[in-house]
């Protein structure tokens, strides 16, 4: 098994608190609504939504996949951090084992928000992963922070 990682940084003018109330806290509600071709629906399989709780996403027409299975490893309220596995799934395409994920939402100078993730492919066995499929990746998970920035431009009084 290997492990391939990559790191990004999205900019983004919604404080902390607020883009981690959205993105983490109210993921399950709210990316149906703003991503709806990406994600059609968030089901809470075992757990409160806490760490060690299985959710089940499935993914909207837009998307060549299924649904995956989030294993929730770790919520941290004050620092603004979430991280999980997809742990099943067609997205994980025979070659993966798993991949877990690590987000944070850090002050940024002008009063919005950097999210920093990094994320981790597990193959199973020799598989190597192109720089093509994480390139893919990278601009869907970007896309996912600028579709909820728009709705909270527009929405401004939501998660206060």
């Amino acid at each position: 098994m290997g492990v391939v990682t990559y790191e990004m940084e999205v900019a983004t003018s919604i404080p902390p608190a607020k883009m981690f109330k959205a993105f983490v806290l109210d993921a399950d509600n709210l990316f149906p609504k703003v991503v709806p071709q990406a994600i059609k629906s968030t089901e809470l399989l075992e757990g409160d939504g806490g760490p060690g709780s299985i959710k089940k996403i499935t993914f909207g027409e837009g998307s060549q996949f299924k649904y995956v299975k989030h294993k929730v490893e770790g919520i941290d309220r004050e620092n603004f951090s979430y991280s999980y596995s997809v742990i099943e799934g067609d997205a994980l395409m025979n070659t993966l084992e798993k991949i877990s994920y690590e987000t944070k939402f850090e002050a940024a100078p002008d009063g919005g928000s950097i999210c920093k993730s990094t994320s981790k492919y597990y193959t199973i066995g020799d598989i190597e992963i192109k720089e093509e499929q994480i390139k893919v990746g990278k601009e869907r998970a970007s896309g996912m922070y600028k579709a909820v920035e728009a709705y909270l431009l527009a929405n401004p009084d939501v998660y206060n």
